[in-house]
């Protein structure tokens, strides 16, 4: 297992893992909150300190799954959360930020996104995002699920290019971004932060990669982690409710794909030749 996670870097300068924990589907059922408490300890113990909720997920059950996980080592964490649209307003952003903070019991939370993109006018979001970083109940702001154009509508806003990374769906089935959004995030130094890696288990079974995996000593899942991880400026973000899962993500840091496997992914998912409208689940 490597010491150290391989980081990339925000706007802002500050450095963050390639590699974090999702929670997407956590505390929906209580009888599972001790595996997810201890699988994203050990995702800390392992490095993977970014990590990623929402208020949506489980209406606040995720985040307070991930309150039991980082008690006692709040410095350690990158912690990440999302408003949804619908919160979005001047005065719905703080009130749902304080709401997440008490689920998480912190007093901050250090990358704070805006679901998707929604009704409410980017401009009365992004004052309030940065109100609420001039109060510091956040440290950071960005999005998810933006498409490109959402993101040059963001960017054109006062106060606008403080956006800090864009978190979407992006793996060897939904390689749309790469035609546009994710060279122009790149340019500007937005990392993207890929959200369903393995496509929610798909790409675990998938032969092409299995044969790809052989070669490495790893399974198709690490193979598919590892190509996300692969991409320059991407986070990938994978939920693991077990340990051994979450072993198993750690252990595709070090898989170092060749010229010919890239070329091989290639031939069995093909990368966008126009736009393709951005997917999201």
């Amino acid at each position: 297992m490597p010491s150290t996670i391989r980081t990339t870097t925000l706007p802002s300068g500050e450095a963050v893992p390639v590699l974090g924990q999702g929670t997407w589907k956590m505390g929906e059922d209580f009888s599972r909150h001790a595996d997810e408490v201890n699988a994203l300890k050990l995702g800390l113990d392992l490095g993977m300190t970014l990590i990623d909720t929402a208020e949506m997920y489980a209406s606040g059950g995720a985040e307070e799954v991930v309150a039991d996980a980082i008690a006692g080592r709040r410095d350690e964490i990158f912690l990440v959360s999302k408003v949804l649209p619908s919160n979005a307003s001047r005065a719905g952003v703080p009130a749902a930020c304080e709401r997440s903070l008490r689920h998480l019991r912190t007093d901050r939370i250090d990358l704070y996104l805006l679901h998707w993109p929604g009704s409410v006018p980017l401009t009365e979001t992004v004052e309030a995002f940065d109100a609420l970083k001039k109060a510091g109940k956040i440290r950071h702001w960005g999005v998810s699920n933006f498409d490109t154009h959402e993101m040059e509508e963001l960017v054109s806003l006062p106060a606008g290019d403080s956006a800090q990374s864009n978190q979407i769906l992006y793996n060897l089935t939904q390689r749309g971004p790469e035609f546009d959004l994710a060279p122009w995030s790149r340019q500007r130094g937005i990392p993207l932060m890929a959200y369903s890696p393995v496509d929610q288990g798909v790409l675990a079974r998938n032969t092409r990669l299995e044969a790809i995996a052989a070669r490495h000593n790893a399974t198709a899942a690490q193979i598919a982690l590892a190509w996300v991880m692969a991409q320059d400026g991407v986070i990938a973000i994978p939920k693991a409710s077990r340990q051994e899962h979450v072993r198993q993500n750690v252990a595709a840091l070090d898989i170092e794909l060749t010229s010919e496997d890239f070329a091989e992914i290639d031939r069995a998912f093909p990368p966008p030749t126009r736009k393709r409208g951005l997917e999201m689940i």
